[in-house]
């Protein structure tokens, strides 16, 4: 016999967890001293909802489940932002969250919540572990559900007299996951006829293209047809911006709509793309475009985005038979739009130019190599990012775009640095830094050797900027900041502030590769 708290920590480490990121809480006792006594390193955080940012990140970089951990009640809410973040990112994740002995569970008692039903809206699968006898049944399909296509959040709720009871379960075998399917044979006829059908097609490049591993078929169907590439901004890197048929994201350019040519395509193939993503109606606006939906699942009813052919398959099998199917090749219809596009993003700035995000993107991406990761956080410069930072690697820009959380930075840097063996750089604004900046401390504790770097306008700017493009002026989002330079070192980090482009210029430079965890501070000209 064992304890239930055992067997949960064996199941871990039967799935191949290292790390459980987390808060602990009285109700987690077994279950924490049975992590101390495990292989698995259990790593406290400094808010569950940078816990489950970690988890999060970890999915999106391994696509092995991340696993987060939280007490009953507020340290379950706070975690919450975090498991819906993976949801409509479509990260592995695996939330455990204590509970209460089931006694008191029927009434009103301290700290309880039906976490349970709280949690249900942003989990694919969600349980409560009351009985002893299901616990290895309930841990082996909260991992495969969170794994398999389309990847997402689940939830297990272990109450306190529970983890303490006494099994003789053991963890289940991890099977292989489960086989994505072949593409419906008269789908791919039909995706290759409408396509050939095309005068000026595109590829439109999602999350799922990346998340599938299908960028080496996705390189091998544009080199047989030509096809030009636009990406969504959690597709950057499904196909290298170097290659001349990249259009790098949907609102890259100086015109944006990828200079011009997404309005001009009249046939666009979408692989591995959510309409939570980015909204079809900015792209198909007069719903007048050949759409062909190319996905592990079925397209979202929406009227900007009515596919004329769904082929439901594992997008790398699918894009090698398409690209087998088709006798056409194009010529780079919109040549003039790529050279656009992509000189607009890595045209070098003047020594004397202000400092912006858009001006330091270019020394940004010359510090880091191909290999390394890149974490935006959500704001103002997350949009220059997504526009203007070229990626030549599949998931090598981490951005949140599904529920575009702000404060994912500093946490999924911690993620990424522990995932990862490539130089790691977190891209933040002075907003969403100080909603988890305390995760630094998290990072020390770890000898985590990450870039952080800080856009510092004092302002909530991605908000301040709609309102004035509405309103002609903005109300409610002016921030104050302590001294981040200060702050940094305070946690024993490395930082300098910097005035001027060829200062930040040497100071990434000195940061990206060195073995300290650094953190520059930004202050914006505009």
């Amino acid at each position: 016999m064992t304890r239930v708290s055992d067997l949960v920590v064996d199941c871990l480490a039967a799935e191949g967890v290292e790390y459980v990121f987390g808060l602990p809480g009285e109700e987690l006792e077994d279950l924490l001293f049975s992590i101390r006594d495990s292989d698995v390193t259990f790593v406290p955080v400094r808010h569950e909802q940078g816990a489950a940012f970690m988890a999060d990140v970890h999915g999106r970089l391994t696509g092995e489940a991340g696993v987060c951990l939280a007490t009953l009640g507020p340290g379950a809410t706070n975690l919450l932002t975090g498991v819906a973040d993976a949801h409509l990112d479509k990260a592995p994740l695996v939330a455990l969250t204590g509970q209460g002995s089931r006694e008191r569970l029927n009434k009103e008692s301290h700290q309880n919540l039906d976490v349970v039903d709280v949690v249900e809206p942003v989990v694919k699968w969600n349980a409560q572990l009351s009985d002893p006898a299901g616990v290895a049944e309930s841990m082996r399909k909260a991992f495969k559900v969170a794994e398999y296509e389309k990847p997402g959040a689940t939830h297990l709720e272990l109450p306190e007299d529970v983890a303490a009871a006494e099994t003789d379960d053991e963890p289940l075998p991890v099977r292989p996951s489960v086989a994505r399917p072949a593409a419906n044979r008269d789908a791919l006829a039909d995706a290759a006829d409408a396509l050939a059908e095309a005068e000026q097609p595109l590829v439109l490049a999602g999350n799922g293209a990346v998340r599938a591993d299908a960028a080496a078929s996705l390189a091998a169907f544009v080199d047989a047809t030509g096809v030009p590439v636009v990406s969504t901004y959690m597709g950057k890197g499904a196909l290298s911006d170097r290659d001349e048929r990249s259009l790098m994201t949907l609102d890259s350019g100086p015109e944006e709509a990828a200079g011009g040519a997404v309005e001009a395509a009249d046939c666009v193939l979408a692989v591995g793309y959510d309409i939570a993503e980015h909204d079809p109606a900015g792209w198909n606006p007069t719903r007048e475009k050949t759409v062909i939906h190319l996905d592990s699942e079925p397209a979202e009813v929406y009227a900007h985005y009515n596919p004329e052919v769904e082929v439901i398959a594992d997008p790398s099998r699918a894009l090698d038979r398409l690209a087998d199917a088709l006798d056409r090749e194009w010529d780079v219809w919109c040549a003039d739009a790529r050279e656009r596009v992509y000189g607009h993003a890595t045209s070098e700035p003047d020594p004397d130019d202000p400092v912006t995000v858009a001006n330091t993107l270019p020394a940004l991406r010359s510090a880091m190599a191909d290999s390394d990761v890149l974490i935006s956080d959500v704001g103002s410069h997350k949009m220059a990012i997504a526009k203007r930072f070229p990626v030549f690697e599949p998931g090598r820009c981490v951005i949140s775009n599904g529920l575009a959380s702000m404060g994912i930075a500093v946490p999924g840097g911690v993620a990424a640095d522990l995932a990862v063996d490539d130089e790691v750089v977190v891209a933040t604004g002075d907003g969403g830094f100080l909603m988890n900046a305390a995760e630094l401390e998290t990072a020390r504790r770890l000898d985590c050797s990450f870039t952080t770097v800080v856009f510092r306008d004092d302002d909530y700017g991605l908000i301040s900027e709609k309102q004035t493009e509405h309103r002609g002026e903005s109300f409610g989002t002016g921030l104050g900041n302590p001294d981040l330079v200060a702050f940094a070192e305070s946690f024993g980090v490395r930082a300098e502030r910097v005035s001027s482009l060829a200062g930040f210029t040497a100071a990434i430079d000195d940061a990206v590769g060195s073995d300290d965890q650094r953190l520059i501070d930004v202050p914006l000209d505009g």
